[in-house]
């Protein structure tokens, strides 16, 4: 890992003004491509593109992978399709190529897949395009080894030095038969321990781990998580494999997963970064405060019509803030464990009414607690103002109730609707808590009032 401390960079711009290229590609070359688009956008835009030009390609594809999405548009929007193809989707894996071609225009991406020199290559990102993005389809790439089950050990060794050429990492030996269908997996310590066996299918070991082309992500990586794998095969609707996903891209996806869901759940309507304009932040973050702002007009409005009642018992106002926050935290604690235990599979949308029912006893008790509280602090503090200690008891009871149903029903529902659960943890269900928590406090406050005058 490099540190870019400002006297670093300093010596890197120094080079850069002065043109020395020899000492610029020793320093490149001690560094991961991680570390070379960390450089890039710690330097002024023209640096960053000049030491691009220094890089060998198989480096400079990496590292604008590793670049932020921004800046990789940026960096590519000077250069043309040809450019494109030749110096980095060329370079790329296939899985690779296919992310970066799916950032770009849809109009630009024909006429860079004409420019890619490997027509093998150019098809199977052909293949993997037509594939959904958030499938296993879409995240695998067509690098891997594959033997047939009924080659010798030698032809395997042959075909397997052949193969292995053009890839970068190897991570398992897929075996299949005649008609492409996966059969196993041949580990490498077989192939040392085994060299004179008759054929490959008398040593692989049988049934792999696999999944389907069109299998979601967050199924995936819950595969990856429960055998352990650093890489899975992945078989078309009648077992033919097809491709491969690797743990790094798994991870990335979770990654990116977890961060939408984090600004979702933090009221924000798209993907945005602190290095994002001011103009896109804007634009991110005003639609739920608008719809705060909507939430706030409606409770002005039901305590508006509960001005009387206010008038003639103030103490009931002192309580607002505590039945709006109290319902508030309840429906988010609620909801970020059930939306939580769906990303990490531990519930099932099938377990819908089994879920429910636990939520109700878990509020019960809480609900009862709360309540509980509360009336002992007002008697304490109000002893002879009864209408206001149980308007506040009760209250806090139903809106714990309420708020703990809503924030399991609420993102057990989407799930099944195919929407993104992680909604129910923001401001949605905050401001819902807000608004129905008055209206249960205004009701009951108002019944208290007349029964005790």
């Amino acid at each position: 890992m490099k540190e870019f401390t400002e006297d670093y960079i300093a010596t890197l711009k120094r080079l850069i003004e002065q043109h020395d290229n020899e000492a610029l590609r020793k320093e490149l070359a001690e560094m991961h491509p991680a570390d070379i688009a960390e450089l890039y956008q710690s330097l002024p835009e023209e640096d960053g593109d000049y030491i691009y030009t220094l890089l060998d390609g198989d480096t400079a594809a990496d590292a604008l992978m590793e670049l932020d999405e921004d800046d990789r548009r940026k960096l590519l929007s000077s250069m043309s399709a040809e450019d494109i193809a030749q110096q980095f989707i060329d370079h790329l894996d296939t899985d690779e190529a296919v992310d970066l071609i799916q950032e770009l225009d849809a109009e630009d991406r024909d006429e860079i897949l004409s420019h890619i020199d490997d027509v093998e290559q150019a098809g199977d990102i052909i293949d993997l395009l037509k594939y959904d993005e958030d499938t296993a389809g879409g995240l695998m790439g067509k690098e891997m080894l594959v033997v047939n089950e009924n080659w010798s050990m030698p032809e395997c060794i042959k075909q397997m030095r052949l193969q292995a050429e053009d890839m970068d990492e190897i991570y398992y030996v897929y075996v299949v038969d005649n008609d492409e269908k996966l059969r196993g997996v041949l580990p490498l310590k077989k192939l040392i321990t085994h060299p004179s066996v008759s054929k490959i299918k008398h040593v692989m070991e049988t049934d792999p781990a696999s999944v389907k082309t069109e299998t979601p992500i967050d199924e995936v990586a819950l595969d990856f998580e429960k055998y352990d794998l650093v890489a899975m095969p992945v078989v078309d609707s009648i077992g033919r494999l097809v491709g491969q996903i690797t743990v790094d891209d798994v991870m990335d996806e979770v990654r990116e997963s977890s961060e939408r869901d984090y600004q979702l759940a933090s009221g924000l309507s798209s993907d945005v970064g602190a290095d994002d304009s001011i103009l896109a932040q804007v634009k991110a973050r005003i639609p739920w405060l608008l719809v705060g702002i909507g939430s706030g007009i409606l409770a002005s409005l039901i305590l508006g019509g509960f001005e009387d009642q206010l008038k003639i018992c103030t103490a009931l106002a002192l309580f607002i803030p505590i039945i709006g926050g109290t319902g508030g935290n309840v429906g988010v604690q609620a909801s970020a464990i059930v939306v939580q235990s769906l990303a990490n599979g531990s519930l099932d949308v099938k377990q819908f009414a089994s879920q429910l029912g636990k939520e109700v006893l878990i509020g019960l008790l809480n609900a009862s607690i709360i309540a509980g509280v509360i009336l002992v602090y007002n008697l304490i503090t109000m002893p002879g103002n009864l209408a206001v200690t149980l308007s506040v008891g009760c209250s806090l009871f139903i809106v714990v109730m309420f708020a703990t149903i809503l924030g399991t029903v609420v993102p057990l529902t989407l799930e099944k609707l195919h929407i993104n659960p992680a909604l129910a943890t923001g401001p949605f269900i905050q401001i819902s808590n807000d608004i129905f928590g008055l209206i249960i406090y205004v009701g009951i406050a108002t019944w208290f009032l007349g029964i005790f005058g």
